[in-house]
């Protein structure tokens, strides 16, 4: 194993706590009646996104745009009536995981996020890699070679959802058996 090696994240990642229990500590600490469930809770190493799903609407709406705005102003006031709240929550949540917390709620075909982390990825690319970036900067598709690297990963992640979750599911396998090993500290 490599200098520093502390689990999954290789070298470049330090000793930081684990967060298996994060959906089961929020679903504890959050207040009754925020969400109509569960919160969905996101992990990766730097950050820990909770959405949760607030009430329908019980009102008719004209058309969809009507709609879609009304769901959007019921986020907004969450977002607002809840903020103080969420500040301790996520405070409380950032000690004990080392982790930024970002919030989002959803509503019917509407979910917004607030204020999640944009954390810098350095990665070097060959000529071949680096002109598809400037091809889709050129195309204007992105407006910078880190924003055509980003859409590039968001287009993997959505149509390759099945496979990174079997991807997942085997390096969680391996970090089992890792941890069944004989420890040689």
């Amino acid at each position: 194993m490599g200098r520093g090696w502390k689990g999954r994240g290789g070298w470049q990642q330090g000793e930081v706590p684990s967060a298996d229990d994060a959906a089961g500590w929020f679903g504890g600490r959050l207040p009754d009646g925020w969400f109509t469930g569960a919160a969905e809770v996101t992990v990766d190493r730097e950050e820990i996104v909770v959405v949760g799903e607030l009430p329908a609407l019980t009102e008719q709406y004209e058309d969809d745009a009507a709609r879609a705005a009304a769901e959007s102003g019921r986020i907004s006031r969450f977002r607002e009536e809840t903020r103080d709240a969420r500040i301790e929550i996520a405070r409380q949540a950032e000690h004990r995981y080392q982790r930024k917390v970002a919030w989002g709620a959803k509503i019917g075909g509407t979910t917004e996020l607030f204020t999640t982390l944009s954390a810098p990825v350095m990665t070097r690319l060959r000529q071949p890699e680096r002109l598809v970036l400037d091809t889709l900067v050129d195309s204007g598709v992105a407006r910078s070679r880190s924003e055509a690297l980003a859409w590039a990963v968001r287009l993997v992640g959505q149509h390759a959802d099945s496979w990174l979750g079997e991807l997942r599911e085997a390096m969680s396998k391996v970090d089992d058996l890792r941890a069944k090993g004989p420890d040689l500290g």
